[in-house]
């Protein structure tokens, strides 16, 4: 065969070696929640043989639904219909996983008032929880009434009060019953009105309305259109717009009876514009985190952390439009994911993992000479197997300690011997994972990836606990899991997810996915989620919130600004409460056009933000323009 015969023989085979389909087996199933099954996937080319090497990928295309390792292990996370999928090369294919919830093991039910006057209804409020104690979403029910003619409940849970007498509302679910008194009293509602029954609005605004009359009254809320929404919460109907328009409110307070209202709402229009000041370029190595300080010589510094890499820089950023590198400090690590500066600006804390001898822990710094730190000492003794996220509190630093998944309180007051005076966890259990810490106001919010956020008191009081003897006050986890970071302002607490692809690379363009969820901390010892700020295709990371503008590094989405002025329901992406964006996108770096902005922070004015793959970035936000660039 001669050599040309020969490479055009090579070139066809190498053809019919291409993936052409993938077969999924079982194409279809169903699994109960919590339960995990095994996934088979075959690549074959187009003549229909199967490519035993061919690379396969398998992907979770509803994680909170269901998830899939890289075997192809399916778990159930949580009740509904889940998509995995299996990639070869440019081939994909697709199968359904049906995820059954638990059977519920026990109902609590209750009503917002003991009694209702005649005419008017209520909402059952039905709790149903599994054998394990987990809240069972969506769970089948059906209700009875005792005495129809006293008060009938309908296929929806909505009692209607219709003459005087005692009545008991029963709700079932399978073995499982509750049984609610209800007391109906003599009466009538009078003339009802809804207050307010006009409004205008813009899109994100909330507008609590109420039925009013001679009686209290919960009504059934309903909105007109696709863009808008109403939630019941107690008497009043909460509303909010995520596409302009004319609505009509309708508040249904009994059997054929109903009042009316409409609302306004024009779009939400807030022109800002993200302005790039300056640059600390990094193309030979990946950043990690950023902290930004005025030092003791009263210039300003970014000390900017590195992953895979084993240097801190030291950037004066006095000047923000001419950043320059004034020393690095070098420690035996593999990643300084986190970089934090005590309040009297006279040490600085090094978080290290990837240590050559496998003996991590924290390092720190003396910032006499902010322009030069230099290593003071190292905290190791308990915190060996690495330490990713640590928080300063007055002397005390909070460290995430990898090896425990614990918060690991260390007395910085004596500098030169640190030493732990604290610590607390969440107890052992497979999959238990701390990712970060936050401290404010008395109160540490911790991020613990599948377990959720985690609020102790450190000193607030109200729970009894110290700054190193925390005491618990609640945790709030969701299905999707991947909890990352928190951040506190007001009511709200604004959690971060993060998600990366299984098959991640630094070196190469990363997916990255996850949301930042809007909790509200009314009520600290059962929070609860209110709204949500999600960018389509792509993953948030770090946040910083100062006056009502949150700032997040949205990895491939860039750094973006949020409007949270007001109160917060529905989606604030969708309403359009973002108002700027600025890609960190730069040939020059670790993966070239590939952003993956890593956070925020403000200091005198200006915003700091590192980038995984660029290096530093100053940034300003000018009110009164959108560019996005």
């Amino acid at each position: 065969m001669t050599t040309g015969a020969f490479l055009i023989a090579l070139a066809a085979a190498q053809a019919q070696a291409a993936p052409d389909r993938i077969e999924i087996e079982p194409a279809r199933f169903t699994l109960e929640a919590g339960e995990s099954a095994a996934a088979a996937a075959t690549v074959l080319d187009d003549a229909g043989t199967v490519l035993e090497e061919a690379p396969l990928r398998w992907l979770a295309l509803t994680p909170e639904v269901v998830q899939i390792a890289p075997d192809g292990t399916v778990t159930a996370v949580a009740p509904g219909e889940g998509r995995i999928a299996a990639r070869s090369g440019n081939v994909m294919s697709f199968a359904t996983v049906i995820v059954n919830a638990l059977p519920v093991a026990a109902l609590e039910a209750s009503l917002p008032a003991a009694a209702l006057v005649a005419g008017t209804s209520a909402p059952l409020l039905v709790v149903a929880t599994d054998q394990g104690g987990g809240v069972v979403a969506a769970p089948a029910l059906s209700f009875s009434s005792s005495d129809e003619t006293v008060a009938g409940v309908d296929g929806s849970g909505r009692v209607h009060a219709r003459a005087p007498g005692q009545v008991g509302i029963s709700v079932q679910s399978g073995e499982a019953l509750a049984i609610v008194p209800l007391a109906v009293r003599a009466g009538d509602p009078g003339q009802v009105a809804l207050e307010p029954a006009t409004a205008r609005a813009r899109t994100g605004d909330v507008i609590r309305f109420e039925a009013v009359g001679a009686a209290a009254l919960y009504p059934e809320w309903s909105v007109g259109g696709a863009g808008a929404q109403i939630e019941a919460e107690g008497s009043q109907g909460v509303f909010v717009a995520e596409e302009p328009g004319s609505y009509r409110v309708t508040a249904i307070y009994g059997e054929g009876r109903a009042v009316t209202g409409s609302v306004e709402v024009a779009p939400r229009i807030e022109e800002a514009e993200l302005v790039r000041v300056g640059r600390g370029a990094a193309a030979d190595h990946h950043s990690g985190d950023t902290w930004v300080f005025e030092g003791v010589d009263g210039r300003d510094y970014a000390y900017v952390g590195t992953y895979m890499h084993d240097w801190m820089k030291a950037w004066d950023v006095t000047d923000p439009s001419a950043p320059f590198l004034t020393d690095s400090v070098q420690l035996d690590a593999r990643r300084i994911n986190d970089v934090k500066i005590h309040p009297g600006s006279r040490i600085g804390i090094l978080t290290r993992e990837g240590a050559s001898d496998r003996r991590n822990g924290i390092v720190v710094l003396d910032l006499s000479d902010p322009a030069h730190p230099a290593i003071l000492s190292e905290y190791r003794r308990t915190v060996p197997g690495g330490v990713h996220n640590v928080w300063i509190e007055g002397d005390l630093v909070y460290a995430v300690h990898n090896g425990t998944s614990d918060i690991h309180i260390i007395d910085v007051s004596d500098p030169a011997n640190p030493d732990e005076v604290g610590r607390w966890g969440l107890p052992p259990h497979a999959g238990k994972s701390l990712h970060d810490v936050i401290v404010q106001e008395g109160y540490a919010y911790l991020s613990y990836w599948d377990d959720g956020v985690v609020m102790l008191d450190v000193g607030a009081g109200t729970h009894g606990g110290t700054p190193t003897e925390p005491a618990f006050v609640s945790r709030l986890s969701y299905p999707v899991g991947n909890t990352h970071t928190a951040w506190r302002a007001g009511r709200y607490l604004f959690v971060g997810d993060e998600i990366f692809p299984d098959d991640w690379d630094a070196d190469a363009p990363i997916e990255a996915r996850g949301y930042i969820h809007v909790l509200d901390m009314e009520d600290p010892e059962n929070p609860r989620e209110v709204a949500r700020y999600e960018v389509p295709e792509a993953g948030a990371h770090n946040i910083w919130v100062e006056g009502d503008r949150l700032y997040i590094g949205y990895y491939q989405a860039g750094l973006r600004v949020v409007d949270i002025s007001g109160e917060l329901r529905g989606d604030l992406y969708r309403q359009g409460r973002e108002i700027a964006i600025l890609k960190t996108i730069d040939g020059a770096s670790t993966v070239p056009n590939w952003g993956m902005t890593w956070g925020a922070q403000i200091h005198k004015g200006h915003i700091f933000t590192s980038d995984l793959n660029s290096g530093l970035w100053i940034v300003k936000l000018v009110e009164g323009q959108r560019i996005i660039s």
